[in-house]
Parts: structure tokens; C-alpha cells; sequence
């Protein structure tokens, strides 16, 4: 069977003629069932990103490397390893598999074709073992028996998969999983067309997203998605498992924000480029290579969340800000004596803004301004304000008024290195005008952050900021967010020593 695709224009929503095509996918979005009104704050999720889903794959894989490693061990000759070193063997296998990739998701997975890594690592994982048997028991076990090891555990690991992998393609026949096509054009059409005509790869297409084409089946037009709304209620009504990108997610704007929308809502990502796999920014194209119907495919893993990682970040957060606290405590009270003297009552500035996945929470700041001076939540800026005194200038100036945030990071609502937290009025305004400004909530906020080493502060690009502070987020480390303390310290030690 098969599907050509015909374009078609765009739904703008605006009145006037349609073209037969865009009449047709509306027709076909009817199908979507969008949800209305409560319903649809309701089912929409937590920003806060889902575990992947993934579709059983991993467990009978380990099992079945676990397995073949335990029957080649017993395969053995008694004297040759003890029964205690049969969960040590099959430890390594699995963990070499695990940095080879093998348990990385495919939509053909085949054993054969990764018979050379499989032979490649029971070759290394018996090396292993003979070596560090005969250098901690001084006992050698003889080449016949090593490679007739090794020879068994690859044939053994390889018809396991091959069985497991069998399973499974029967098991996403019977049940395919719901799937989006993202990307414009014909080669959105082909990609969705040979996955509706080919069941065996598990997934079946329940529309296009971002695209200027059409794919016709049998079943009528495919639907047509040109809107983030649209998209992300196709996601929720056909509980949408994956999302196949057809060219890189940072090929434009429109296209890379969907890659949150995507994630927060648990789908598998995967590029199935019809002009050939592109390098990705930002995120990890796994290895051996995949195929969809002679379409070369890869699985867009993101960076992984590393939660050991994150605990360190937030323990070592409210060491430093409480040893800062301390050290700078005879700064702080300077700041806040002077603040009550030139500027009256009322030393601590407190002001609403939003932190890691939305959430609001309350800001704290040596008050700049005087007195009797409010600060619109909705001025971008008080620069140059005629309400500022001397104190208050010097206190913007040198970044003194952001020493209460440390009592921020103390308490958990900010980091020391992160996306500077903006008021809630310019959050959901920028997030309507800079692609990407809303992605900077999947961090902590911080004092200060990779954007802000690089100037960007104050009255500057917010769509400047918002591209470092992604990718930041993207290549984020502890020794870049200590990299970034040492500049923010450096140049708050050029301002002193230069007087500005």
C-alpha cells in the first residue's frame, strides 16, 4: 500500500476561501477531538518533565544478556570459574552492552546486525576476566578456553536478543503505539506514509505537525497540525508515545519548541531525516544506526537528568550561600544600615518571580528605590529612575542588592548559577514572543548564570538571554556552574578595583 502527499495551505483561522486540501484537514482534525473548556487545563500536565516511556524494551534485553551470560559460564569446565563469579560475568556483560548503546531504543532492531559489537564485547569481557583471574588467583585460563568462551556467549547473546526482539516486533504489530510526524513538506508525508503502511515498526501516525503537507491513505487525510495548540491537543487526546522529527529539531524556531512540548508529555523522540541524519545540537545521537523503511533513523535522547548530579548542585547551593552569608555578613549589614539612613524604613525589597518549572515564589533585594517609591510589576526597567538615591545607584551598580538572594538559595528557591528569575507579567510575555524563553524553567533560577558572565544584563536581548541560558541548561556541569561563580567573582572584584 501507499500514500502520496499533496500540499496544502496552512489554517490561519482568518475567514475567506479554502482550498480543497485545507478543508480536508479540517475535516480530518474532527478526528483529534480536541478538549473544551475546563477539560483542558485539566489535562494539561505539570511542566515538570515526565519519565520516558518506554515500551518494555530494556528488561527482557538485560534479561536475556544476563542469561546467556550465566549458560556460557556453566557451559565451562568445572575447574575453570567458580559459581560466585557467574552474577560477576554477567554484570560486565550487561555493562558493557550498556556503553555500547545496546539498550538504546530502535524501531528495527536486529541481533544480527549487532553481532560484531556483541562478538567485539564478549571477546573484551573475557580478556577481563582471564586477566584478572590469573593476576589475583594466579590461576591462567588457556586460549582454547577463553575463545570457545567467548564464542558461546556471542552466539548465545545474539539468539536471545534476536528472540526478544522478535517478541517485541509482534507485540507493537498487535499494539502500535500513537505516533507524530514532525517536519514540513513531502518528506513528512513519505515518513508518515510508510510508517501507516508498515506496521512492524510499532508505530502508527495520527498526524503531521509543522508542515505544509498532506498524506492521503486509506483512511482519509492525515491531519494537519499548524498550530502549538493544536499539536499539543493531538498529544494529549491520541496519547502520543513518540514524535518523529524529519529534520533536526534546530533546523528553525517553531520547530525546536516542540522538542519541550514533546518531552513534558513523556514521547520518544527520533530524527528520521529523509535528506540524511544531521548532527544535533544539544543532544546525543545514539549509536548503531537505525532504519525506517530505508530512511536512516536515530533516537534524540536528551541530556540525561543525572539526579546524583542535581542533589550535589542543590547540597553544594546551600553550603556556599550559607559560608557567604557568614563571610559577607559585615557587607550585608553596611548595605542595610546605609539603605535605612539615606533611603528611610523598609530595607528589604520583596517582589513576586518565577522559578524552576513555573513556580512562583518571593524575591528578595536591598530596596533601591526610595521609600515612598513603588515599583510597577509591569516596568521592564527603573534604570535612570529619578526615585533612585546615591545608595541605590551604588547598590545596582556593584550587585550589592543582590546579597539577600543568598537567603533565596538557602531556602531552596534559587541556585548561585542559573537563569536570572523574571516577574510573572514579562515571563508570559516573552514566552509568546522568544521561542525557547519558557524552556529556561527546567533549571533552578540563579543570582547569576552564563548569560549574565557574558553582559547580558539589564535593558539587553531577551532573546539573547534566553539562547545562553538554554544552552547552559543543555551543557550544564558542576564545573561549569563553578566556572561561572569565578567569573561573576572576577568581575565583581574589576568593578571594585576600577571604581565604577
Amino acid at each position: 500500500m501507499t500514500m502520496d502527499s499533496a500540499p496544502a495551505r496552512r489554517h490561519t483561522g482568518q475567514g475567506g476561501p479554502e482550498s480543497a486540501g485545507t478543508t480536508a484537514v479540517r475535516r480530518a482534525q474532527a478526528a483529534i477531538h480536541p478538549p473544551r473548556g475546563p477539560e483542558a487545563d485539566r489535562a494539561r500536565p505539570a511542566v515538570r518533565p515526565q519519565r520516558i516511556r518506554r515500551r518494555g524494551r530494556v528488561l527482557p534485553l538485560l534479561t536475556a544478556d544476563a542469561l546467556a551470560a550465566v549458560l556460557t559460564v556453566v557451559a565451562l569446565p568445572a575447574p575453570a570459574l567458580p559459581a560466585g563469579a557467574t552474577v560477576l560475568v554477567a554484570l560486565l556483560l550487561v555493562a558493557l552492552h550498556a556503553q555500547a548503546g545496546l539498550y538504546r531504543p530502535r524501531l528495527a532492531p536486529s541481533a544480527l546486525r549487532e553481532l560484531p559489537v556483541l562478538a567485539g564485547r564478549s571477546a573484551v569481557l573475557w580478556c577481563t576476566v582471564a586477566a584478572v583471574w590469573a593476576g589475583g588467583f594466579g590461576r591462567a585460563l588457556g586460549w582454547e578456553l577463553l575463545l570457545s568462551a567467548a564464542c558461546v556467549m556471542a552466539v548465545l547473546t545474539c539468539a536471545g536478543r534476536g528472540f526478544v526482539n522478535q517478541c517485541l516486533r509482534r507485540t507493537a504489530v498487535r499494539r502500535p503505539a500513537s505516533a507524530l510526524v514532525v517536519g514540513p513538506g513531502a518528506g513528512a508525508g513519505a515518513v508518515a506514509a510508510a510508517l501507516h503502511s508498515r506496521p512492524e515498526f510499532g508505530l502508527r501516525p495520527v498526524g503531521i505537525a509543522d508542515t505544509e503537507a498532506v498524506a492521503e491513505g486509506e483512511g482519509g487525510a492525515m491531519p494537519l497540525l499548524a498550530t502549538h495548540e493544536d499539536i499539543r491537543r493531538a498529544v494529549i487526546q491520541n496519547s502520543v508515545r513518540h514524535a518523529v522529527f524529519t529534520r533536526p529539531p534546530e533546523a528553525d524556531e517553531h520547530t525546536a519548541s516542540l522538542v519541550r512540548l514533546f518531552h513534558d508529555h513523556g514521547c520518544r523522540l527520533w530524527l528520521a531525516d529523509p535528506a540524511g541524519t544531521a548532527k544535533v545540537t544539544g543532544m546525543r545521537v545514539a549509536c548503531p544506526a537505525d532504519q525506517l523503511w530505508g530512511y536512516a533513523v536515530q533516537p534524540l535522547l536528551p541530556r540525561p537528568v543525572r539526579p546524583v548530579e542535581r542533589w550535589a548542585k542543590r547540597g553544594i547551593d546551600a553550603v556556599l550561600a550559607l559560608l557567604a552569608l557568614v563571610a559577607a555578613a559585615p557587607v550585608v549589614g553596611v548595605c542595610a544600615l546605609a539603605v535605612r539612613i539615606g533611603d528611610g524604613p523598609g530595607v528589604i525589597f520583596r517582589q513576586e518571580r518565577v522559578g524552576l518549572y513555573g513556580r512562583p515564589f518571593t524575591l528578595l533585594k536591598f530596596r533601591t528605590l526610595r521609600a515612598d517609591a513603588h515599583e510597577a510589576a509591569t516596568r521592564w526597567t527603573v534604570a535612570g529612575d529619578r526615585r533612585m538615591s546615591a545608595v541605590g545607584s551604588f547598590l545596582r551598580k556593584s550587585s550589592l542588592d543582590e546579597l539577600p538572594q543568598l537567603w533565596n538559595v538557602v531556602r531552596g528557591d534559587m541556585s548561585l548559577v542559573g537563569p536570572r528569575p523574571e516577574r510573572p507579567f514579562f515571563v508570559a510575555k516573552f514566552s509568546t514572543v522568544h521561542p525557547g524563553y519558557e524552556a529556561r524553567h527546567r533549571m533552578p533560577v540563579g543570582i547569576t548564570g552564563l548569560a549574565q558572565i557574558n553582559g547580558l544584563r539589564g535593558d539587553t536581548s531577551i532573546e539573547d538571554r534566553a539562547r545562553f541560558d538554554n544552552h547552559y541548561i543543555d551543557t550544564w556541569s558542576l564545573w561549569q556552574d563553578l566556572w561561572i561563580l569565578a567569573r561573576t567573582a572576577a568581575s565583581f572584584f574589576r568593578f571594585r578595583l576600577g571604581g565604577s
